[in-house]
């Protein structure tokens, strides 16, 4: 008899942790499990790629709710005597407006505000996943009947005292906490040392066979460009560093390179970067792609793949640039030296614009630097599937 399995994340937007559990569910054997997907909001662009096998399920009663205008979700309270829907709505919306609040906090705030209105599930699983920190996890541990219950840890948490009490009470309701690297790993037992005895280890699943077919089929740059093309891909937000990019954009500018630097990503601080843009005349050399479904084209035909990100869980979209053999230039994160071996499969650098300007031109200038970076690229490793037989001995 399969097992029923039910994954919780917020989306399947284009990021980090919605990539890996896309790969992960189209590596699943379906002959094992039978597997649900709750999602917290709907109609992204990974969606199309979730196995047929997957039962994606229908939207929670409070996230059609908050699909509403505020004028229309007035009205549905009135008539439909939902008024504690509206008053949690109202409460979240006039709490995460008091000040600048980081992913955890508005994730707390959230649930405090909203966690009384949402419907718990009927049905009783076998396992269910969290697959990111936050609502999923809060959402799995108090709404969710499971046999067992997992929660992914793909970041290197940063959070208070505050928030640790708070996030306590959630993952003591866990069985096993799954970090996507070592130094995640770390991190998270920095914060909460009494899971030691709970937390394993789970690389993101990267499937090169999947990444190549993909980098071969739809559209790229289409812009007819013939100089340096430097990519990079992430969320547009403070974790990312795009003030380092920019200000080493800037840099490559001055120096004269004949260059673009392209970004795949959406995020809060669009409005901020496009502003950089246009003061320091930057539109010719720092432009913002929006989301591709399918990114793996543009990273295939860039000649330099930059990540200049302040922390990650693993670092997804250097694995994914390395299986397509581009050299790659990155900032000293955590986590970094999971997959990063300095001037072999690329150039790991110091977390400053000046670093990162001098590793990209580094690559520029020394033709058999890069070539040497190529050639290893090639030769290692690519990917590692094999990962699913770690997934397989938890889920059983």
């Amino acid at each position: 008899m399969k097992k029923s399995i039910l994954f919780v994340i917020d989306s399947l937007d284009i990021a980090g942790a919605e990539k890996s559990l896309v790969t992960l569910l189209s590596m699943l054997d379906y002959s094992r499990y039978s597997v649900d997907l709750q999602l917290f909001s709907h109609g992204h662009a990974l969606e199309e790629l979730v196995p047929e096998e997957v039962n994606i399920l229908e939207p929670l009663k409070y996230t059609n709710f908050t699909k509403q205008n505020v004028k229309d979700s007035i009205k549905y309270a009135i008539g439909e005597r939902e008024y504690m829907m509206l008053y949690s709505r109202l409460k979240y919306s006039i709490g995460i407006r008091r000040k600048e609040y980081t992913n955890p906090q508005k994730a707390m705030i959230f649930w405090q505000s909203v966690s009384k209105v949402i419907e718990n599930n009927p049905k009783t699983y076998d396992i269910a996943v969290s697959y990111a920190q936050g609502i999923p996890t809060f959402y799995v541990a108090e709404k969710i009947k499971a046999n067992n219950k997992f929660a992914w840890v793909n970041t290197s948490l940063i959070i208070s005292e505050m928030e640790r009490d708070y996030q306590t009470k959630f993952y003591d309701k866990y069985n096993k906490i799954i970090a996507v690297s070592y130094s995640a790993k770390e991190k998270y037992l920095d914060i909460f040392p009494f899971y030691s005895d709970k937390i394993k280890v789970i690389f993101d699943i990267n499937n090169p066979i999947l990444i190549n077919k993909m980098s071969q089929i739809g559209k790229d740059y289409e812009d007819n460009y013939n100089g340096i093309r430097i990519l990079t891909i992430g969320r547009l937000s403070e974790g990312k560093g795009y003030d380092i990019a920019l200000e080493a954009c800037k840099r490559l500018k001055e120096k004269g390179i004949n260059f673009k630097w392209y970004v795949l990503g959406k995020g809060p601080l669009k409005e901020e970067i496009e502003d950089f843009i246009i003061v320091h005349d930057l539109a010719e050399h720092f432009i913002l792609l929006g989301v591709k479904t399918n990114p793996y084209p543009f990273i295939k035909d860039a000649d330099i793949y930059v990540q200049t990100s302040r922390f990650e869980g693993f670092g997804l979209a250097i694995a994914e640039a390395r299986m397509l053999n581009i050299p790659v230039v990155t900032t000293r994160f955590d986590a970094v030296f999971n997959q990063m071996i300095h001037e072999k499969n690329g150039l790991v650098v110091d977390m400053n614009a000046d670093a990162v300007s001098d590793g990209i031109l580094r690559l520029i200038n020394d033709q058999e630097l890069r070539q040497s970076i190529v050639n290893y690229l090639h030769s290692e490793k690519k990917g590692n599937t094999e990962e699913i037989e770690k997934v397989y001995q938890l889920l059983g």
